[in-house]
Parts: structure tokens; C-alpha cells; sequence
């Protein structure tokens, strides 16, 4: 957290070097600007050089700059307002090309989730949600969006799935009233973190049931209250959240489903294939015909 940080700062500044300190200083100043900056934007921002910059973060206990970078970014991106975010991200792109930027930057965070999900809490994840009575998928706000995706999968392998994406916390009430403890609820939670979303996941864990968060980090307020948490990274591009990551999270988790229950959802789509062809559901090209 920001605090533990500038604690962090506080207790090492005494040790610093000269051009340290002056980072030190400006961290403390403008924060949540400099955690979006790079090493060398934010020595040009003290006067210092880049390598300076690098020996300060090694200084501070991490590996380098992007582990320190990192840690404040976590700590930051919940406070910032959208303004803020939009600025931040303009910021950071300067006159980049947005496609090649964007893309790049998504990339980046495909890679960060692959290496980062533990495998073990995904395997887990899979047998609860394939023995749970009922299933019940959260997230409002922008992260209503992989929900409805996922709930949109999960109908066709499930008889009891509950969509919960309302951005109110008395509205969710209503669709949770009856959870228990044989059912699952997969809840997904971003920054700007839901608070709505984070109110509904303690009270089903109240209740008994079994919460697996898809968040982007451990520190997250949505982990505290999940039985099993699969990160997935997500970053800010402008006043937009990146979801690309967690929907291919998503997707991971629809094809594993999938593989456990391939024959019972075999029967489903081929009823339903008749059903959409039968009501030309989907278009079709004349050599399809």
C-alpha cells in the first residue's frame, strides 16, 4: 500500500545517497504521478540518472525498477478518479500510435497473467464450480462484461446459473438470497474496485457458499473474502479497463469446463443446432447451404 511505501522511504532515507534522496523526495510529492513513469522519465523528473533510478528501487529491497514500479502501481490505481486514469494514460502514451500501444500493452498482460495463475487454485476452481448446486457469476460495472460472457457459456453446461451483475449492492441481495453452502460464486473485481461487488462476495462467503475471485492482484479487497483466488492482469488504457487478460482467463476456464463435461454438453448443442437451424438463428452464406 501507498502508506507501507512512503514507511519504506521514511525508514531507508537516512541511507540514501545524495540523488536518492531526491527521488525519495519527489516520490513522496507526486506519488500516484510517478508510478506510471518510467526510470528514465521519472530521472529526468529528479535530475538524476536512469541508473540512479534502478540503484534506488535495488536500495529499497526490489529485484529492479519494475518490481518497485509495480508495487506502487497496485497501490495507486484504485484512487485515481477517471480523469486522473485518462490523464495518466495519455501520459504514458504520449504520440504513440494507440493501436501498436494498446495492443503491445495487452500483449504484456497476457504474458504477466499466464505466468502468474496458479494452476493448482485453477484446477480447484474447475471441480468446485462442476459440483456446485447452484452457480452464481458476479462482477458490475465494467466487469458485468466477463461475467455475462462467462454466464453466457456456463447455460449451456449447467441448469442453474444466476447472472448477478447489478451495480447496486440491495439489487445483488435480491439475487443472492438463497445461496448456501453447496453453491459456487465466481466473482470478478477490477480496479476501480466495485464496492457493491466486494459487499456482495462477503455476504455470500457468509452464507457458506464457495468464492473464487478473478482479480488482477492478491492485494486486491476482492481476495480477502474468496476461498480461491486466478489473477489476472488488467491495466488502464486511458479511462478504459483492459479486460483482455481476464477474458482469456475466461476463456481457459469455459474449455476446461467444457472437457469435463463433453458428452452431456454434446447432447445440449446438437438439440440446439437443430433448434438454431430450424429458426435461422445465424446466417448463412450460399456454399453453406
Amino acid at each position: 500500500m501507498k502508506e507501507d511505501f512512503l514507511a519504506l522511504l521514511q525508514e531507508r532515507y537516512p541511507k540514501l545517497s545524495k540523488g536518492q534522496r531526491a527521488i525519495a523526495d519527489y516520490l513522496t510529492e507526486s506519488f500516484d504521478k510517478a508510478a506510471f513513469m518510467t526510470a528514465n522519465k521519472l530521472g529526468r523528473a529528479t535530475g538524476v540518472s536512469e541508473s540512479t533510478v534502478v540503484r534506488f528501487a535495488t536500495e529499497l529491497g526490489y529485484e529492479g525498477y519494475p518490481g518497485m514500479q509495480k508495487a506502487m502501481q497496485e497501490s495507486v490505481m484504485n484512487r485515481l478518479t477517471s480523469v486522473q486514469r485518462m490523464e495518466v494514460a495519455n501520459d504514458r502514451m504520449g504520440h504513440t500510435d494507440p493501436v501498436t500501444s494498446v495492443l503491445q500493452s495487452d500483449m504484456d498482460m497476457l504474458r504477466q497473467t499466464c505466468e502468474s495463475v496458479d494452476r493448482e487454485a485453477f484446477r480447484a476452481a474447475v471441480e468446485k464450480i462442476l459440483g456446485a448446486r447452484r452457480i452464481y457469476v458476479v462482477g458490475s460495472r465494467s466487469a458485468s462484461a466477463p461475467a455475462s460472457f462467462l454466464s453466457y457459456y456456463l447455460n449451456y453446461m449447467f441448469d442453474d446459473i444466476h447472472t448477478v451483475t447489478a451495480s447496486g449492492f440491495s439489487e445483488m441481495l435480491e439475487r443472492i438470497a438463497k445461496i448456501g453452502r453447496e453453491d459456487v460464486v465466481i466473482a470478478f473485481s477490477f480496479p476501480r474496485y466495485s464496492s457493491s461487488t466486494i459487499k456482495c462476495v462477503q455476504y455470500c462467503r457468509g452464507a457458506g457458499a464457495t468464492v473464487i475471485g478473478i482479480t488482477n492482484s492478491k492485494l486486491s479487497p476482492l481476495a480477502e473474502y474468496c476461498d480461491l483466488v486466478l489473477l489476472a492482469k488488467s491495466n488502464m488504457v486511458s479511462l478504459v479497463d483492459s479486460l483482455v487478460a481476464p477474458l482469456s482467463l475466461v476463456n481457459a476456464l469455459i474449455v476446461a469446463l467444457a472437457t469435463a463435461r463433453e458428452e452431456a454438453l454434446a447432447k445440449t448443442l446438437d438439440m440446439l443446432e437443430k433448434i438454431w437451424q430450424e429458426n435461422n438463428i445465424y446466417e448463412r452464406r450460399a456454399d453453406q447451404i
